[in-house]
């Protein structure tokens, strides 16, 4: 867990970076921002509000850690906060020479250095960046004089940055633990953010292993399984089912347990085995045998496995329960059809 309400910026950079593939280049400035109290009020929970600590990631390379740029960066920061200054531009530029995408924007990139942060109990120091790029048209009303006048202008939205990333000082040489934010996390061109900019692994923390165990099921369950077994719509949807009420129903994960409740044929649960192996071999971390179940993690998951039925155009069906209650057939002139067993209607 990650705590940031008692935390206070001591030193800000702030440097403009564009779009490579419209070279655009980058814009650096020399010295800090003035930590104004009223200011950094507004700054501090602008920067860290999104970040939420649940999922934790540590700076990673196939060759040497050190060979990682902002890992590098900020171990001299750490070292010295003084040289935030020198090293952000760096950084700055660092980003800039990543990707050229033409729909990555430019905007502001944001250095701050942190006081007093706390991440699992242990109170330390944190290198916060920081990038925006919405850009809002704003009103604003003068009562000056006898007459109102109002005049509009573009700004930045103050409600959070569009991305983010907290560099916590700890575990510095397992390259640190780091929460990050990005607000395009679900499109192609925001891997350059976690992937090409900050290079960054998941850490096996419980969040990670819940997370992970349930979206390796959902792969599996809607795609070996479909290979291998041609399931009913309904059948998958009472695995996916089981595997989160698996979740929500215990406190600890049993691998063992959990292939058992979930998939009741044994070359199934095999099936299932060997699938999550080769997700290992494709570089995903291993969940391990036993983990305490993230409840955040399945609050997450439990929104993207839909128990849903979709029949063309006209309905919906909402599958939640004994799957014996609904039945599926096509009739003598070839229409397929669902046949549904209840008790009360509301």
């Amino acid at each position: 867990m990650i705590h940031l309400d008692g935390s206070f910026i001591s030193s800000l950079m702030i440097h403009r970076v564009g779009n490579k593939s419209l070279d655009e280049g980058f814009k650096l400035t020399d010295k800090p921002i003035r930590t104004d109290p009223e200011l950094m009020a507004v700054l501090r929970p602008y920067f860290t509000s999104m970040l939420s600590g649940d999922e934790l990631f540590s700076f990673t390379n196939e060759v040497n850690l050190d060979q990682n740029e902002v890992y590098h960066l900020a171990r001299k920061i750490f070292a010295e906060p003084s040289s935030l200054a020198e090293h952000s531009k760096a950084i700055t530029a660092h980003l800039y020479n990543q990707k050229a995408h033409p729909r990555i924007k430019s905007g502001e990139l944001y250095v701050a250095y942190f006081e007093e942060v706390v991440i699992d109990d242990e109170v330390t120091s944190a290198i916060g960046i920081f990038k925006s790029e919405s850009r809002e048209t704003f009103l604003q009303v003068d009562f000056s004089s006898e007459l109102a006048g109002i005049s509009h202008f573009e700004g930045i939205p103050a409600r959070r940055p569009d991305k983010a990333c907290m560099i916590f000082n700890v575990a510095s040489n397992e390259g640190f633990r780091v929460a990050i934010f990005d607000h395009l996390n679900r499109t192609s061109e925001a891997g350059f953010w976690r992937d090409d900019f900050l290079n960054l692994k998941p850490v096996g923390t419980d969040f990670y292993q819940t997370n992970y165990m349930l979206d390796v099921t959902k792969q599996f369950v809607t795609k070996r399984y479909v290979e291998e077994h041609e399931p009913s719509k309904v059948d998958q949807i009472e695995l996916l089912n089981r595997s989160v009420d698996y979740f929500k129903n215990n406190e600890t994960f049993d691998r063992g347990e959990f292939c058992t409740a979930v998939f009741d044929d044994k070359d199934v649960r095999t099936s299932f085995l060997k699938f999550e192996e080769q997700q290992q071999s494709e570089g995903k971390m291993r969940a391990d045998e036993t983990f305490s179940i993230s409840l955040p993690a399945v609050k997450k998951q439990s929104r993207s496995i839909r128990s849903i039925i979709k029949l063309d155009r006209n309905f919906h069906i909402y599958v939640h329960g004994d799957k014996d209650l609904i039945q599926q057939g096509v009739d003598e002139n070839g229409r397929k059809y669902y046949k549904i067993y209840y008790e009360t209607e509301s």
